[in-house]
């Protein structure tokens, strides 16, 4: 077998990411220059890569400076690869093999923002040498035109996605999914069809009624259906010997409910693994007794303290282990070779969480490895069982010294009321104590927000000289059902002081300079800046926020500029529950929306919002910003007119990055007076 050492150049392009960047930067100084923002808010080099059903050949997504995305498949046996799809207008944005010798994929445009997007994805298969293209789902407001097609073609319609599932691989046939929206483009059901990539016919699976998403079996056949309606959700489960649906639970969608369950998939036996509390604090992983619909009280993988919220790693006929994600990403593996394999790649790649991914055949002659650490970007490797060899594949980002990069640490404060905290703290290279400090503060809120290993916003600010501190404060997902529940109705509230007492933790252990503290995020983290400058104003020097949310009540109602993207069933059953009631609570909505208390905030601030928002629409923004300038002169105001929720163009994230490191230099910075 060749050695594949220089893949990385050759093939992917990766080695020669940013090149030019780092080259000026350090042609001005004899000392090492700051790292440019692009380097870290450019698309990703390599942005997925997977091994095909054999294992022979992988197949990536490939990027570089001044072109497009396109698809590669490179052979690992002859160490050959091949440009599969690419376009002048398009990226690749998504793929999955079908077999061992076709590839089904779709595409995007990463060079323009939301509003700009007219078309939706498509759907395409093509052969792993670049023949036998086939559009086979249109794009919504035109097409791309494939070089040599001939072929008359009865499309699908644009709502049609891949399902992100395997399936068999065995065939030319792949599952689906086609969503069928209402005049108004809401969703009905989603349909799941049996689609011939090659003929692109189709053939719609009959379901048990309407269905939100569909979960595929270890043969890759489907077996699970499920629907969220009413604040309820309904699995049903299809027998293989009939095919016949039946329902095998029925429980709360919102919040956390302990009789509840969430299907991650299947074993080779048919037996169902299940995410479930089953009576316990936290979430674990379990298996469910089909023929009863009962979750055994035993749990398969158990981490005291933290949810279980990985997946199953399986190939045709067995199931391995399990992805898991504690203080960071991790395995647990059921099988002895594939533990073996762990073993092996992590002596290889130390400090690092390994994440390995294989090949549908137990004979694969190579294992996917995504190497994750806290100081550089993602990287991909393959490794050789046989061998014990170890290629590096490429990186998704280049041109950052890892020597250079933030130390990211998990830690663990007490909240005023004696409720601990899980955070992560990032620490520049070579800090000293006595740091400026940003609070990053995560949206959703119900979520798990922070992830350990490397992540361009905490970088950047950890290469500008800024500890950063991402905290999980209550109504976090990850850390158990009492976490959660504890942030229900806490917006601006316990919520909002978790934050707080997280800055004042930094400081009393000496990380942070109690003068120079500023706090920032997105969404739900921009509406928690706005509340920090409210409730804190002695703890926050200034603060940013982007796309956050400014009244709470607008979130329900709405307003006549926009047109939500929020579920109805979401608005009527989940936000009441976790948010609050907009007549029960209206006084404590009042209290604790950021516009209402607007005269209250006097520090610096940057605002930054999307025109094309559908989740916290401009108007959110127009309105503060009036209110806030009224009595406040330092206020910054940026609008992306073709931006959503969040920032999807490069040059747009490259503008707001800079605005944010030029804004934190002036107030908590190299530029800030020092009191």
């Amino acid at each position: 077998m060749p050695p594949l050492t220089s893949l990385c150049a050759r093939v992917l392009l990766a080695c020669a990411l940013g090149a030019s960047f780092a080259a000026d930067a350090h042609a001005a100084s004899a000392e090492p220059a700051l790292p440019p923002v692009e380097l870290f808010f450019s698309n990703p080099l390599l942005a997925d890569a997977e091994l095909s059903p054999s294992g022979r050949y992988l197949a990536a997504v490939s990027g570089a400076p001044g072109r497009r995305d396109m698809l590669v498949v490179v052979d690992l046996q002859e160490n050959k690869a091949n440009l599969v799809a690419g376009y002048k207008d398009a990226d690749i944005l998504q793929f999955q093999w079908v077999n061992d010798g076709r590839l089904l994929f779709n595409v995007s445009d990463k060079q323009i923002g939301p509003g700009g997007r007219y078309l939706a994805s498509g759907l395409y298969a093509v052969n792993r040498d670049g023949g036998g293209m086939r559009q086979l789902a249109s794009r919504r407001g035109g097409g791309l035109a494939e070089a040599g097609s001939q072929i008359a073609q009865v499309m699908l319609p644009w709502h049609t996605f891949m399902l992100g599932q395997r399936g068999a691989q065995d065939s030319d046939e792949v599952y689906v999914l086609s969503s069928d929206p209402d005049q108004d483009e809401k969703l009905r059901t989603t349909n799941l069809l049996r689609l011939n990539t090659v003929t692109g016919r189709a053939q719609a699976v009959q379901r048990p009624g309407p269905v939100d998403s569909w979960v595929l079996d270890n043969a890759g056949e489907p077996r699970l259906a499920l629907n969220a309606s009413g604040g309820k959700t309904t699995i049903h489960y299809r027998e293989p010997a009939d095919g016949k649906w039946r329902s095998v639970g029925e429980f709360s969608t919102y919040g956390s409910n302990k009789g509840g369950f969430s299907p991650l998939g299947f074993g080779a036996d048919g037996k169902l693994y299940v995410r479930a509390q089953a009576g316990k604090d936290a979430a674990a992983l379990h298996t469910l007794d089909l023929a009863t619909g009962k979750v055994d009280p035993q749990g398969v993988v158990v981490m005291p303290g933290y949810d279980f919220d990985g997946g199953l790693v399986s190939r045709r006929g067995k199931l391995l282990g399990a992805v898991i994600e504690t203080d960071a990403p991790g395995h647990v593996w059921f099988d002895k070779d594939m533990q073996a394999i762990q073993q092996a790649v992590d002596r290889l790649l130390p400090g690092a969480a390994n994440i390995l991914s294989v090949a549908a055949s137990p004979d694969a002659p190579w294992v996917l490895v995504r190497s994750i650490s806290d100081q550089r970007p993602m990287a991909y490797y393959l490794y050789s069982p046989g061998s014990g060899k170890l290629n590096p594949v490429g990186s998704s980002r280049e041109g950052l010294d890892p020597a250079r990069g933030g130390r990211q640490d998990p830690v663990r404060y007490k909240a005023r009321d004696g409720r601990e905290i899980p955070a992560l703290l990032t620490v520049p290279a070579n800090a000293k104590k006595n740091l400026p400090l940003v609070v990053l503060v995560h949206g959703g809120p119900y979520v798990r927000g922070n992830h350990w290993g490397w992540d361009s916003d905490t970088q950047f600010l950890a290469s500008r000289g800024y500890a950063v501190l991402e905290p999980d404060f209550r109504g976090s997902r990850g850390y158990g059902s009492a976490h959660l529940r504890a942030g229900f109705k806490q917006w601006g509230l316990a919520m909002q002081n978790d934050i707080a007492d997280g800055a004042r933790w930094a400081i009393a252990q000496g990380i942070a300079d109690p003068k120079r503290i500023c706090i920032a995020g997105a969404s739900y983290g921009g509406y928690a800046t706005l509340m920090g400058l409210v409730n804190d104003p002695d703890l926050y020097k200034c603060g940013i926020n982007w796309v956050g949310v400014t009244d709470i009540g607008l979130l329900f109602n709405g307003h006549w500029s926009f047109d939500s993207d929020l579920t109805d069933d979401w608005k009527t059953h989940g936000m009441p529950m976790m948010i609050g009631d907009p007549v029960k609570d209206a006084a404590q909505f009042k209290a604790t929306s950021p516009i209402e208390q607007a005269a209250k905030i006097s520090q610096p601030l940057l605002l930054a919002y999307g025109a094309v928002d559908r989740r916290v629409p401009l108007y959110h923004g127009n309105k503060f910003r009036d209110a806030v300038q009224a009595h406040n002169r330092q206020v910054e105001w940026v609008v992306y007119q073709d931006e959503g929720h969040g920032w999807t163009k490069p040059q747009n994230r490259f503008d707001f990055w800079k605005r944010v490191e030029a804004f934190l230099g002036r107030h908590i910075g190299p530029g800030a007076v020092k009191q």
